[in-house]
């Protein structure tokens, strides 16, 4: 008897490329949304960092291919640029994800994968954000500006650090009594819930039609 497959949906994965710098604990929070479903019929391909750190344990750890691609190793920016890009490519993936990922990338990432990038700051862009602009150094710079409300911004990664257009926010207030480091724990809790629904959403954007 030959069975029928009529009326079976087929389930397309999108495969995601990581990139890292540091401690990996929001490449492991995305690694979890999708095992969980909350970032929906996807899966990481690998995790890309530009040094030994903490996050390759943790890459380790999920079984999650890893790739380290140091740019000491190259003598041209763009070639290695252009060796994360064929890496990206080889292993199918479609969205890349900077998770903590310091560096600035050149045109053959950005050609590849345009508007197909995206960053997580720890602020609330445009503001405090740009080169040098990461981690302790934004919270320490939102308490010192005296302002009433931080959070987080998810955006399109393009020439310029910390500039594509914004695809997701989210807001906490800013405390009298906040330090950089009360202020950096809460974001970095913030960022835990933001960008694995960021990503959801924008996945679902993509598989919309033009």
């Amino acid at each position: 008897m030959r069975g029928s497959f009529r009326g079976i949906k087929r389930v397309l994965i999108t495969y995601l490329g990581v990139l890292a710098s540091g401690n990996g604990s929001n490449f492991e929070r995305l690694a979890q949304a999708v095992l969980s479903s909350e970032i929906p019929n996807a899966q990481i391909a690998c995790l890309v960092t530009d040094r030994e750190c903490p996050a390759l344990d943790r890459a380790g750890r999920l079984d999650i291919p890893f790739f380290i691609f140091k740019p000491v190793d190259f003598a041209l920016a763009v070639e290695w640029t252009g060796a994360i890009t064929d890496c990206l490519k080889n292993h199918k993936v479609e969205l890349v994800l900077f998770a903590g990922f310091l560096r600035k990338i050149e045109q053959p990432l950005l050609a590849a994968y345009k508007n197909r990038i995206l960053n997580i700051h720890p602020a609330l862009l445009p503001g405090f954000g740009g080169k040098g602009m990461y981690g302790r150094r934004v919270h320490e710079a939102v308490i010192a500006a005296g302002v009433k409300e931080s959070g987080v911004t998810i955006h399109v990664v393009d020439e310029q650090y910390d500039h594509g257009p914004v695809v997701w926010q989210e807001r906490i207030p800013v405390e009298p009594t906040d330090t950089p480091e009360t202020l950096e724990a809460k974001i970095h809790q913030l960022e835990h819930t933001a960008y694995p629904r960021a990503v959801a959403q924008y996945l679902k954007q993509m598989a919309e039609p033009a």
